[in-house]
């Protein structure tokens, strides 16, 4: 029987617990690259939590990918004392959410065991898409879609061309292909206009739908080889 060690777990100890490598020649996986943590790139001193996901690049395994609709008051990690992260509102094991949400946001969320999407989805040198539908407390001022659609300066940092969907005088439907933290609700203030909801109902070509708050569903078939194409996996 297999003795449960007690997390969190210096890296390379897991790895030797789990029969990759010993202890040594784990601190080499490791300093050549070649492991990861929740699909980023694990360094030497690293612990690890039961829930997460860690691979080793060059042993195959069955890779996973879900499209999760992340409800409002659901932190997309590290929750701290009284609140939700994803996975512990989930059935789903061995997988991590692909970037962020914030609390009060709602939406799609990609969840996965495969790391390489974090790569290629996040890095800032690859431009994917990601649409958002927005609703407002104040009226949208008539120069809102021109200021918001040419870049808008948020603290010494002006964002790039995104497109907007004015949809009535309090909602609007916005697409980035970037993802600076609160971007969207650092735009609409400093545009004098204060978000009521935030949803993301697309990343790429996986959309929200009609997937319930909470509810998740497999991204498989012609949507998982679009994905997967697209960002050159």
């Amino acid at each position: 029987m297999e003795i449960r060690p007690s997390y969190p777990l210096r890296i390379n100890k897991y790895l030797a617990h789990k029969g990759y490598a010993t202890r040594k020649d784990a601190d080499t996986l490791i300093t050549q690259g070649l492991v990861f943590i929740n699909g980023r790139q694990a360094v030497l001193g690293d612990k690890v939590e039961e829930k997460d996901v860690v691979e080793v690049k060059g042993i195959r395994k069955e890779y996973r990918y879900f499209a999760y609709n992340k409800p409002e008051g659901v932190v997309t990690h590290s929750p701290q004392e009284g609140e939700k992260d994803i996975l512990m509102t989930t059935s789903l094991k061995e997988v991590f959410p692909v970037g962020r949400l914030d609390k009060k946001s709602t939406g799609l969320i990609i969840l996965t065991n495969d790391g390489r999407v974090t790569d290629k989805l996040l890095n800032p040198d690859y431009a994917h898409e990601k649409e958002y539908r927005v609703t407002t407390t104040d009226e949208l001022p008539k120069n809102f879609k021109k200021r918001m659609e040419t870049g808008v300066d948020i603290e010494g940092y002006v964002t790039k061309p995104c497109t907007i969907e004015i949809e009535d005088d309090f909602e609007f439907t916005i697409t980035l292909t970037e993802g600076k933290k609160h971007q969207i609700r650092r735009m609409c203030v400093a545009c004098g206009v204060n978000i009521e909801t935030l949803e993301r109902v697309r990343v790429m070509n996986i959309e929200l739908g009609t997937l319930k708050p909470g509810a998740h569903r497999p991204i498989v078939g012609t949507e998982l080889k679009e994905l997967l194409t697209a960002l050159g996996l």
